[in-house]
């Protein structure tokens, strides 16, 4: 969870929503990923997607049989619906997420019987310092509201300022 945590600082670093994500099978680390959405113009470069991409890349399968997902924060609809189909042994969660979490806050994917994968899930993994980055980033970002984000992610100053 630790190398997740320095995935979503990343991140921050990049001026994305801090989440990181790591993937891991017989005690290597087979993919890794940070948010990219803003970066990217894709909202679908989530932490969870990117490392799994980078997973299935590194093994050459898009199964991940045998791996273990660590997530700075619960996953969303989105991407429990990919860990579904990747087909991981477990996932590890930090933060939960009350507004997208699908693991437990708004949904749990993993509990419904319909689904032809399920996985097991451990919450509450460093889960203060999880918090701390998002509460951190989204604090800044409420207290910037004379600076605007271009699309390639640099800091604009209002028009005022210039």
């Amino acid at each position: 969870m630790r190398l997740a945590l320095g995935e979503a600082r990343a991140a921050g670093d990049e001026g994305e929503v801090p989440v990181g994500c790591v993937i891991v099978r017989d005690g290597q680390v087979i993919g890794r990923g940070h948010n990219r959405t803003e970066a990217l113009c894709d909202p679908t470069a989530h932490a969870e997607m990117v490392a799994i991409s980078a997973a299935a890349t590194t093994i050459g399968n898009w199964r991940l049989t045998g791996a273990t997902v660590y997530c700075t924060v619960e996953p969303c609809l989105m991407c429990t619906g990919a860990l579904v189909l990747a087909r991981p042994d477990r996932v590890v969660c930090g933060a939960a997420d009350p507004k997208f979490g699908c693991l437990g806050s708004v949904y749990d994917v993993a509990a419904d019987n319909r689904f032809n994968h399920r996985f097991e899930v451990r919450t509450g993994v460093l889960t203060g310092e999880s918090a701390e980055l998002l509460q951190g980033f989204f604090r800044a970002r409420r207290n910037r509201d004379d600076v605007n984000v271009s699309k390639s992610g640099t800091a604009v100053l209002a028009a005022e300022e210039r």
